[in-house]
């Protein structure tokens, strides 16, 4: 059940490998990019007690010594200090510039070890060995490694692509119903951006996705690397198209600055409410039918996530406090906020023509529905 993804970049063409049990086999995979046997894992906590000595002997089986770090785990650990710790360690295991450093957890190792092979004698190869949903279809694939600052997320960082990912879809059994939808946020996205088909498997099939039907979360990593892929060939840095991927994105990053990118929100909770925000904006100027929003939100709610910003807990800023972290945003261009909006399903474009009345009166309305 292995499937292969393509990323056509010149020069740093790699390919995705998507199916379970990799992780078992990863040394493997990797034996055939290393100048010598030897490998550094950075990784998480949590991930390192349920998965390390797996990835381990995979490793000695081909001959392949690991050493491995492991950071505790959370949004808290994409920021300097741990970077620093990390690169830290790095130089201690005299890493040199042929030698392989791989990122062993979820989006935020993903990021941060990518960031710091980046940086590590001015570049250093690195391989994704994304554990959760969310890294393996969004984070862990098209080069975006990096860490955040106190003034918003993924504000620094750095261009760095993979050598090769492995995404192995037998891990996410051991994922929280929690984490695992949160993953699924993303892999929504994908459809309500650009291919209104895969959004109608996923209406068919999310549930058997969420039951833990191997085939279906194959075919779903699949198609969701494949999108991303496509884009990331066409516009690597972000110049056009692939401000599509941050669908959602502008109000979720928001909305995770006003939760402190706690466990009140986590990423691909606050990227479901986002998309759900941006249809409705959308539909509020005339861009899309009012049944797209609802639809979308329908299927959210469906599959038991978050959907509104009713449902996220705690205190949060008014209308005027969200747009003030809005323009934060790493898609401000000359003062102004570019938004990913929609003019039906699998039909988002990029634009920075939207009112900011618009937005703070749905931001108003949407504060507005909590309890």
């Amino acid at each position: 059940m292995l499937e292969t993804v393509n990323v056509d970049l010149p020069g740093r063409a790699y390919e995705v490998r998507i199916g379970p049990g990799l992780v078992a086999v990863a040394g493997a995979h990797i034996a055939p990019l290393l100048s010598r046997p030897k490998v550094a894992i950075l990784t998480d906590e949590t991930v390192a007690a349920l998965h390390l000595e797996t990835l381990k002997a995979g490793m000695a089986a081909e001959g392949i010594t690991a050493q491995a770090l492991a950071l505790p785990a959370g949004e808290a650990t994409k920021s300097w200090a741990p970077l620093e710790r990390a690169v830290g360690w790095l130089l201690d295991q005299r890493v040199e510039r042929g030698d392989i450093v791989i990122a062993f957890g979820g989006g935020v190792i993903g990021d941060l070890a990518g960031f710091a092979a980046a940086i590590l004698r001015r570049g250093v190869r690195f391989v994704q060995i994304p554990t959760s949903l969310l890294a393996q279809v969004d984070s862990s694939v098209g080069g975006k490694t990096g860490i955040n600052a106190a003034q918003g997320k993924n504000l620094i960082g750095a261009f760095h692509q993979p050598s090769l990912v492995l995404a192995d879809t037998s891990v996410l059994g051991t994922l929280t119903a929690r984490d695992f939808l949160a993953g699924y946020g993303e892999v929504v996205k994908y459809g309500l951006l650009g291919d209104a088909a895969f959004f109608d498997w996923l209406e068919a099939q999310g549930p058997a996705l969420a039951a833990g039907d191997m085939a279906a979360r194959v075919e779903a990593v699949r198609w969701s690397v494949q999108m991303k892929a496509d884009i990331v060939t066409r516009d690597e840095k972000e110049h056009g198209d692939r401000a599509l991927l941050n669908l959602g994105h502008t109000f979720g990053h928001a909305l995770e600055a006003a939760t402190g990118y706690s466990d009140r929100l986590l990423h691909g909770e606050g990227v479901a409410v986002g998309c759900a925000l941006a249809f409705e904006l959308s539909a509020r100027l005339g861009l899309c039918s009012q049944e797209d929003p609802s639809r979308v939100r329908a299927h959210l709610r469906g599959m038991d996530m978050k959907t509104d910003i009713a449902d996220i807990p705690g205190d949060l800023p008014d209308a005027e406090g969200l747009l003030h972290l809005m323009g934060q945003d790493k898609k401000v261009e000359q003062g102004r906020l570019r938004f990913i909006l929609s003019r039906g399903i699998g039909e988002a474009f990029i634009t920075s023509d939207v009112p900011g009345d618009a937005v703070r009166d749905v931001l108003h309305d949407a504060l507005r529905a909590r309890p």
